[in-house]
């Protein structure tokens, strides 16, 4: 059995407005300020800590590279777990991701989640020069290859020489080795037939985005079928949600954050009708998109959601907190809502 675990997504990027996707509260990216939010939620007892990996992203598409802060978040911090929430296999050659994960892993003590995946972002890997295959299955293929590599050189004392897919390494180390062995929990992420096998085959850890009960019911049933179709016990696998939240004392606060954070939309950025009657009081019930696929409310009803993903299974969330980089959230979740799992 799985422990519940709590973990708290940094805002290494901006996205003001009222699309609300992740750090609609941020009005302009400010690293110092996000740095600081990372230290404080391990302060407060986050089990995990993750940063997205995008090289341009959000507004402005300023965003910070995501192996350059977890080495920062590593030495800053000394208690939370540390990952990338789908770190990009094409920004990295495998040999190097093992030898990056090999230091940060020795430099944390051992706290490092390795959550690899292909790659959603064409634009940004065209802009630097870096390959993106066209279909899901031959950037998979890669992947797969890649972890090939990369677990060879976590686990061996001597030089691996070795060819997978489009990767050669010839007589290379990666030594020191992780501190955790015989190598750091492999993660995968998202519903993909392809990615659900390979979870079942090599994972510890499988993550959903935020898409509501119905469809994560339905993705942990394929990832069920996939574990069934090799032997594998799923209650091995860590699950996970990603998932935005906005805790608040009352409903009226959670409006008024809300309408806060629409404030910040350019002018000619469309509006959501259910949003737009909530935020001006026409409607008390919260807008359905919102309240599907966020984690949203007082303490006492952030609480009834949680439990209802820990009954379908899920016992890690990642949270992207909706006020920061505002602290409010952040402390009133840790307060309130986590000691209540512990």
């Amino acid at each position: 059995m799985h422990p519940i675990r709590f973990g708290y997504c940094l805002p290494i990027f901006a996205h003001p407005g009222a699309r609300l996707f992740r750090t609609p509260n941020y009005a302009r990216l400010d690293p110092p300020r996000t740095m600081a939010l990372g230290r404080l939620a391990d302060e407060l007892g986050y089990d995990s800590l993750w940063v997205a990996d995008h090289l341009m992203l959000g507004h402005d598409n300023a965003i910070m590279e995501g192996w350059t802060t977890l080495a920062a978040l590593a030495g800053a911090t000394q208690h939370a777990w540390l990952g990338m929430i789908h770190q990009g296999h094409f920004f990295r050659p495998p040999a190097l991701h093992a030898k990056m994960t090999a230091t940060l892993d020795q430099i944390s003590g051992g706290r490092f989640i390795y959550f690899i995946d292909a790659g959603y972002g064409k634009a940004e890997h065209l802009a630097y020069g870096l390959r993106y295959p066209d279909t899901m299955e031959e950037r998979f293929a890669e992947v797969l290859a890649g972890l090939e590599i990369t677990l060879a050189l976590w686990q061996s004392e001597a030089p691996v020489t070795m060819t997978r897919g489009p990767f050669t390494v010839t007589g290379a180390t990666a030594t020191p080795r992780p501190a955790q062995q015989p190598h750091p929990p492999i993660w995968f992420g998202e519903a993909h037939p392809l990615i659900l096998d390979a979870t079942a085959r090599l994972a510890q850890g499988w993550n959903t985005v935020p898409v509501g009960m119905t469809e994560v019911r339905r993705r942990l049933a394929a990832l069920q079928a996939a574990c069934d179709r090799v032997g594998r016990n799923m209650g091995e696998i860590e699950r996970s949600l990603e998932v935005q939240i906005l805790v608040a004392p009352d409903r009226q606060t959670v409006r008024e954050r809300l309408r806060a954070m629409v404030s910040l939309a350019p002018p000619s950025e469309p509006r959501d009708g259910e949003l737009q009657a909530f935020l001006t009081g026409q409607r008390d019930q919260l807008p359905t998109n919102l309240a599907d696929q966020w984690l949203v409310g007082a303490p006492d009803e952030v609480a009834q959601q949680i439990q209802s993903y820990l009954d379908l299974g899920i016992t890690h969330f990642l949270l992207w907190f909706m006020d920061a980089p505002d602290e409010a959230g952040l402390r009133l979740f840790a307060e309130e809502v986590a000691p209540r799992f512990r």
